[in-house]
């Protein structure tokens, strides 16, 4: 089978960018596990939030805001994004923190603000006074839709003629004559003139299967698991609550609470799983911001987050080896720069041209 690209990658980076590239080329779509969205994707927070990572990171996602917020018909009747409000949270020590968390975010999302102990109190009742010395409250934040998300980014891609193959993992690949032969652990050989490595924590190894050079990346295990509200609370209403230095983290999930210790250990590339001893800190560092009891922690999950060094994602063609594009290293900000990330990603791939310095892999 010939194609203009091969996506190797079917989380949100390979299935938007998929999606975008459909609209003017013929594109496959390779996933080396049974199904798409298996890693990462699949265990994202879902919380889109313009007042979180690099200034790049930021911008990325305003510029996706427009497109989550009125998808193309492919997507569904449902909203992609409902409100949910953000809540930064500091003790005594830690108001320096939310001082330069305010100044930092307030230049991009101007609707932030700077909030004392009743604020706080008022956007979620069950922190302690004793505990909490004040806030920074981002009323657009929004709860993101995730399955609706890459579903509908994969159904557009098919209703514009792309090709879907899940295992499918590329083990060797060769250049002759401008274009690519991928040659797959399971199935038939896949031609195409471009392959862009959206292979998130595999990027690097999928990077040397074409012999260019890794760039550095590093995944990084986050955990999560879900609890019960306290009793005869309702707290579907709740804002994400977020430690000022992200020690952690806890929002609303349906009738429940999710909550994380927002860790960030290096692993290799995996089908991540949670250890004990991180959801015990989360348990215990969620458990001392509350007034009330913190009831026992059910369905522990993980997931991989992968960064580039700078922690900047990486869009653009390989400094060194023609017809390979880099999509890869969103961290843990993929779903909300997805729209942006596929635009300008398709848009480099099919016209050319150099991302910005701060996206472009030969930064490396």
């Amino acid at each position: 089978m010939s194609f203009d690209v091969a996506v190797i990658g079917g989380g949100i980076a390979g299935a938007s960018v998929a999606y975008e590239l459909a609209a003017r080329a013929s594109v496959v779509l390779l996933e080396g596990e049974a199904t798409t969205a298996f890693h990462t994707t699949g265990r994202s927070a879902a919380v889109f939030t313009e007042n979180y990572g690099s200034a790049a990171i930021r911008a990325l996602t305003i510029a996706s805001r427009p497109f989550l917020t009125n998808p193309p018909s492919v997507f569904g009747d449902q909203p992609l994004l409902s409100p949910r409000g953000a809540l930064w949270i500091g003790r005594d020590d830690q108001l320096g923190r939310l001082d330069a968390l305010h100044a930092a975010g307030a230049a991009l999302v101007p609707t932030l603000e700077r909030v004392g102990i009743d604020g706080v109190l008022a956007l979620c009742p069950v922190l302690d006074r004793g505990y909490v010395a004040g806030g920074v409250w981002e009323p657009d934040a929004l709860d993101l839709d995730v399955h609706a998300i890459v579903t509908g980014y994969l159904r557009g891609f098919r209703s514009r003629g792309g090709t879907v193959q899940v295992s499918s993992r590329v083990v060797a690949a060769e250049r002759a004559t401008g274009s690519w032969r991928l040659r797959m652990a399971v199935g038939e050989d896949v031609e195409a003139t471009v392959v862009v490595d959206a292979a998130g924590a595999w990027a690097d190894e999928v990077a040397r299967v074409f012999g260019a050079r890794p760039l550095g990346f590093t995944p990084r295990r986050r955990t999560a698991f879900t609890f019960d509200a306290p009793n005869g609370v309702d707290a579907r209403e709740w804002p994400l609550v977020v430690d000022a230095d992200e020690g952690f983290y806890f929002k609303p999930e349906g009738v429940r609470l999710l909550g994380s210790p927002a860790d960030e250990h290096p692993s290799p590339p995996c089908d991540a799983r949670p250890e004990e001893l991180d959801v015990a800190v989360a348990l215990e560092r969620i458990g001392a911001a509350l007034a009330v009891e913190l009831r026992h922690a059910t369905r522990p999950w993980a997931g991989l987050r992968t960064f580039a060094p700078d922690r900047n994602p990486v869009v653009g063609a390989d400094p060194t080896v023609e017809g390979l594009f880099w999509l890869a290293g969103q961290g843990g900000y993929g779903i909300q720069t997805a729209p942006a990330m596929a635009t300008l990603a398709a848009q480099l791939v099919l016209d050319g041209g150099d991302p910005d310095a701060a996206l472009a892999p030969s930064r490396f």
